[in-house]
């Protein structure tokens, strides 16, 4: 399917690695132009050399501290106008109430929620003026199937489902479409660390955490790659009456509403729900 992005100039944050390193590659192979914003200098500076050796594009690379205050709005102002924005920076903490660090989930709220607004508040008036451009949001289906064992990512996230939403649902009045993708468990360095999080609490061992995978849909998280694929579609003209919407990429976990086990098991063997956030 041609999908109509050459030339296309694209922001994206939490570039460095996982979801935003493969909508990279992704968008890359398409033919945009890029805009890659991390903390980690070094694996942007990796990510700049391989993408245009590979790809006729070019790259430019932010290395900073997007949780910072004022770093939205700096970021913004370096890169200048873009077609396409995907904001994906996000570390909210797992764990249940009770083992939340207030610090720590402000700090994943000022990166994520907040942050996330702010990119978003200074690129969509740049796109409303020209009466075009598209807003991809990253969040995950803890917003929509909520989880106790991730209760700050759950409340992050379902208030970026409803911003996205809000935003998206009038926006196509200035040419601006704004969609969401809502990930479950994707095979990233933050899912591992996620996970253990989750094995701590049901096994009381971290080491254990891929025996969760057992419980998934397929027995297997997503691939990077399936996400930024269709974060690619969603950004394409082929997409261009999708918005104010939230798309769900989960293998099915939030349609079931928990993780059931395999159906070859007696049907009273229902497993105890787990993991169900991103």
């Amino acid at each position: 399917m041609k999908l109509h992005l050459e030339g296309k100039t694209v922001l994206i944050t939490g570039a460095s690695k996982g979801i935003g390193l493969a909508a990279a590659h992704a968008f890359a192979a398409e033919g945009c132009h890029l805009h890659l914003a991390a903390r980690n200098g070094p694996a942007l500076e990796a990510a700049k050399a391989e993408i245009e050796a590979a790809a006729s594009v070019t790259v430019g690379i932010h290395a900073v501290d997007l949780g910072a205050e004022g770093a939205m709005a700096a970021l913004a102002e370096a890169v200048g106008d873009v077609d396409i924005l995907v904001n994906n920076a996000g570390d909210i903490p797992s764990g249940p109430l009770a083992s939340l660090d207030p610090a720590a989930v402000r700090r994943g709220f000022a990166l994520k929620v907040f942050g996330y607004m702010e990119l978003t508040q200074a690129y969509f008036a740049r796109m409303q003026a020209k009466g075009a451009g598209v807003i991809i949001n990253d969040i995950g289906n803890s917003g929509e199937n909520w989880d106790a064992d991730y209760i700050a990512g759950s409340t992050g996230n379902a208030a970026l489902m409803a911003f996205t939403r809000a935003l998206g649902g009038v926006s196509l009045d200035d040419g601006v479409r704004v969609v969401g993708v809502n990930p479950g468990p994707v095979a990233t360095d933050r899912m591992v660390k996620l996970m253990k999080r989750r094995a701590i609490d049901r096994f009381g061992d971290e080491s254990r955490w891929e025996d969760l995978f057992a419980d998934y849909p397929g027995g297997r998280p997503a691939t990077p790659d399936e996400v930024a694929d269709l974060m690619v579609f969603l950004a394409s003209p082929r997409a261009g009456y999708i918005t104010g919407t939230v798309v769900t990429i989960d293998g099915g976990i939030a349609a079931r509403g928990s993780i059931i086990k395999s159906a070859k098991k007696k049907p009273e063997a229902v497993a105890e729900p787990i993991a169900k956030a991103s």
